[in-house]
């Protein structure tokens, strides 16, 4: 089933939706620091009884976060969760929607309790994947560690720290309290996995602090058992860290209920199966930003999304960039930025290239890097000890300083600018280059190009 991706804006600032499917609205609320991009899977699944609708929250994936705080401030000031209640609120008024059911996992449901609460008119029922209610002690341990700055370092030591933080959160919850006591039952070491997460927290960066701060520091309380409330269920699967919250919860109001369920599967299928007990109406046409979202094309060889922003002369980065990097209007070709990949293997065919930009109605090409195109771009496939977060780095920083950036020659030295290793700059190309998956295929293709 397909997924389509949009922008809009909310309160003047941009938020990026996925949508999948028909029928009733189900809004879906990711947990922190992940995106929207984790319910892809669940997307495909429910589209087929509902109209999913799955949001990066404010400061996560590709939504601008919300105004107010520091992101270096370490005591949490910032937005809170009424903040992230309202937000939702405002969400549904911005894409013209009035009642929905919504499913929320961990701090997503969090946030989208707090959001029934404050507007329960705005709800026919909401689900809950693991809730957590934390001890006092509970709170002061997380209070002290749990989100520490991530902000980019000169020479990429932030990723070494990233990388474990990521993987060591299926092994032990909290994940810096490493021993016995506090083990997982679900601890994997699955590359694909902890990528996708390392993808999702590097495109928060440090701002992935105030999401998840507000959530954190969020009042626990539920309504009291005597409360008209929409109905709600939460539930939670055997390893799941918030499982044993279930027995937390109290008394709950009529038409709540708290579940403890095997698997993540038979989470899925409870949720879906109380959720489409209470569907709520089916959608119209959902508004979205005019100058900014994703085209679909197909051909031969492409059939996905394109990224695009603008509506003049619009630009292809150069390989190993991105829309954004770019100042003016541009498109993400395959395998860049956030389009979609190759059906396959990119070609190396310019003739593929050409007819994908055709069908996406043309664009100017930015001039090629000078360089060997295997050297450029070596392979930064994801590795179980992260090693392609560090060499992406190394080679980004290299860039500022010679051209091609493995010849580091006196030859090709680059003039450096005030900021050409400026950490958050080196951030922004080392994001692009992560993603450019098809950054040496696009390179020779359009070498060999007549």
């Amino acid at each position: 089933m397909q997924i389509t991706r949009h922008f809009i804006d909310v309160r003047g600032a941009r938020v990026h939706y996925r949508r999948c499917g028909s029928g009733p609205v189900l809004l879906m609320a990711h947990q922190s620091p992940r995106s929207s991009a984790e319910y892809v899977p669940p997307m495909q699944k429910w589209g087929a009884h509902f109209t999913c609708i799955a949001p990066d929250s404010p400061g996560f994936g590709q939504s601008a976060r919300l105004p107010g705080g520091s992101d270096s401030d370490a005591s949490g000031v910032g937005p809170d969760i009424d903040d992230f209640g309202d937000w939702v609120a405002a969400l549904l008024d911005a894409l013209g929607l009035g009642k929905v059911a919504a499913y929320g996992f961990h701090s997503g449901g969090i946030i989208l309790m707090n959001a029934l609460r404050r507007h329960p008119e705005r709800f026919n029922a909401l689900g809950v994947g693991g809730y957590a209610v934390w001890t006092p002690a509970e709170m002061a341990l997380f209070a002290d560690a749990y989100l520490p700055p991530f902000v980019p370092s000169a020479y990429g030591e932030h990723l070494t720290w990233l990388w474990h933080r990521v993987l060591e959160q299926s092994w032990f919850f909290p994940w810096f309290a490493a021993d016995d006591a506090h083990r997982l039952s679900v601890a994997h070491d699955d590359v694909a996995k902890v990528d996708a997460v390392v993808q999702d927290f590097l495109d928060s960066g440090d701002a992935y602090r105030a999401g998840y701060g507000a959530v954190l520091r969020a009042p626990r309380g539920l309504p009291d058992a005597d409360a008209t409330m929409p109905p709600v269920l939460i539930a939670a699967y055997d390893g799941d860290p918030l499982q044993a919250h279930i027995d937390r919860l109290g008394a709950l109001p009529a038409g709540w209920a708290g579940r403890k369920v095997a698997t993540p599967g038979d989470l899925e299928d409870a949720m879906l199966d109380f959720l489409r007990g209470h569907l709520a109406p089916e959608p119209g046409a959902l508004h979205e930003a005019s100058d900014e979202g994703f085209r679909r094309v197909t051909t031969d060889a492409f059939d996905g999304l394109l990224h695009w922003r603008g509506n003049g002369d619009v630009v292809v980065p150069q390989p190993g960039g991105a829309v954004a990097l770019m100042a003016g209007d541009a498109i993400d070709l395959p395998g860049s930025g956030l389009s979609d990949p190759w059906r396959g293997a990119p070609p190396e065919d310019w003739s593929a290239w050409q007819a994908v930009l055709d069908a996406a109605g043309g664009a100017r090409l930015s001039p090629l890097p000078q360089g060997d195109p295997a050297r450029l771009f070596p392979d930064l496939t994801p590795d179980r000890f992260g090693a392609y977060l560090t060499r992406a780095w190394s080679i980004v920083r290299a860039r500022a300083v010679f051209d091609p950036w493995y010849a580091a020659r006196a030859a090709n030295a680059v003039p450096l600018g005030p900021d050409a290793l400026d950490p958050a700059r080196l951030a922004r190309a080392h994001r692009a280059l992560l993603q450019a998956t098809s950054a040496r295929a696009q390179m020779v293709a359009r070498m060999g190009r007549n």
